[in-house]
């Protein structure tokens, strides 16, 4: 009997679920899951770069002020701490597929309300209402692909979701550049925004429902029958294609039980879990400090709206680039160094953007600081879908995103008055801190995940 038939047929039925799907070959439903999910993360990142890249637009459009303004910023953030909590529980309790489809449901219904907003009242509900809908699509999406993925593939995958997920930061600014100026069919342009990324997730919702369930997390849950069935249909795919299968590795059976929060703060898990929740509150800092108030340090160097989103939009080009260029490294390479190197690159390519004084060095620092960040952010999310078992992995992994959104939430706040009070130099000195306690934390106490089974 051949491996792959051997493989395919009896001899791992008393395997482990996880054990079997790491030891797979990558498959046609390897690659169509992780692209179903980078096109929904696609509209995550255009969401999140959404209030940030109309900041000046909606400033001028409805006569905010300083407050109004850091309440519009702010309110997706806060909405999303929400989402992250609530539906990482939901995606361990009632599964993956569920979660997907309720986040993706509240998104497109309050973002398409959004682009009605008579007032700045409306438009900071909407706004925080869709918030709760995409809060956890990033921490679903990494849950989703690290239980699908096998370990020696996961991470590349992972990264190629959030390519895809990326091009989403260009599109908002190019699409702002291009809308913004018009007024298609007697409505203000900035509001098509929102129609568009509420129409576009609800094609996403369409597509997601052909998603398959986690394997993982229906034998972590002890529904063992219909994950052996899924498992076996992937293993009888590869099969098929005549693409070998190594015999899987020893591992113990996870144990069924229910996820509780409380469970990232058990011996053997708190560690792991402050050094997660200090990365992703700094992380933030330094991700979406920039995305967030580019076009205002640009607007603050004396540019005007149409020229600051031309330059916000090219510098954004920036995103798909870099997570493009963690492809080939990001399983090659320790996570943790990575990340530490790539945040310092971030350190460098800010301090350059806060100083220039040309538009030409101002799309050139703004692009080298977006590819240093999708260098980090792919690694980033590969290495924190990799720290929690499966049980609790939705769980844990939102109540640490939770953490980065209600930092984003804080950032108008606390960032916006250095900005006006001091300029771009001292609001980059402060995301620079940032990056440094963080890039010394992971690489001191993080764990090492390269490789290693997520069980």
């Amino acid at each position: 009997m051949s491996q792959t038939t051997a493989a395919a047929g009896g001899v791992t039925a008393a395997a482990p679920i996880g054990a079997r799907l790491d030891r797979l070959p990558i498959t046609p439903l390897h690659r169509r899951l992780t692209a179903v999910v980078g096109v929904g993360l696609f509209f995550d990142t255009f969401e999140n770069n959404l209030s940030g890249t109309l900041g000046k637009v909606l400033q001028s459009g409805f006569g905010f002020g300083a407050t109004s303004l850091k309440l519009v910023l702010a309110s997706v953030f806060v909405g999303q701490f929400i989402g992250s909590l609530t539906l990482g529980r939901i995606a361990d309790r009632f599964g993956r597929r569920r979660a997907f489809l309720i986040n993706l449901a509240l998104y497109s219904v309050f973002s398409l309300l959004g682009a009605f907003s008579p007032n700045a009242a409306w438009l900071i509900a909407t706004r925080f209402l869709a918030g709760v809908g995409i809060g956890a699509e990033q921490a679903l999406s990494d849950c989703y692909l690290a239980d699908v993925l096998p370990a020696g593939k996961r991470g590349r995958f992972i990264a190629w979701a959030y390519t895809l997920a990326f091009c989403g930061v260009p599109a908002v600014g190019f699409a702002a550049l291009w809308l913004v100026p018009l007024t298609p069919l007697g409505v203000a342009g900035w509001r098509w925004l929102f129609v568009l990324g509420a129409l576009g997730s609800a094609v996403v919702w369409v597509l997601r429902r052909q998603l398959i369930e986690s394997p993982r997390w229906l034998a972590a849950t002890g529904r063992t029958a219909e994950a052996e069935r899924l498992v076996a249909r992937m293993e009888a795919e590869a099969a098929d294609r005549g693409l070998p299968l190594r015999p899987p590795a020893r591992a113990a059976h996870p144990v069924a039980g229910t996820s509780r929060l409380r469970d990232v703060l058990a011996p053997g898990m708190i560690r792991r879990t402050l050094v997660l929740w200090l990365f992703c509150a700094l992380s933030v800092v330094g991700y979406y400090g920039f995305g967030t108030l580019a076009p205002q340090i640009v607007a603050a160097k004396g540019y005007g709206i149409v020229a600051g989103l031309g330059f916000t939009a090219l510098s954004f080009l920036g995103y798909p680039v870099g997570s493009a260029l963690a492809l080939p490294v990001v399983d090659r390479l320790e996570r943790r160094t990575l990340i530490a190197l790539s945040a310092s690159a971030m350190v460098v390519a800010g301090l350059g953007f806060a100083y220039a004084d040309s538009a030409a060095l101002i799309v050139g620092c703004g692009f080298a600081y977006t590819l240093c960040s999708n260098v980090f952010s792919s690694v980033s999310h590969v290495y924190l879908s990799e720290q929690y078992p499966t049980a609790i992995r939705a769980t844990a992994s939102g109540a640490a995103y939770s953490l980065s959104k209600l930092s984003a939430a804080a950032l108008p706040f606390v960032l916006l008055p250095v900005l006006d009070a001091h300029g771009a130099g001292a609001l980059f000195a402060v995301i620079a801190a940032a990056m440094a306690v963080l890039a010394v934390t992971v690489l001191t106490l993080g764990e090492r995940t390269t490789g290693v089974p997520v069980e």
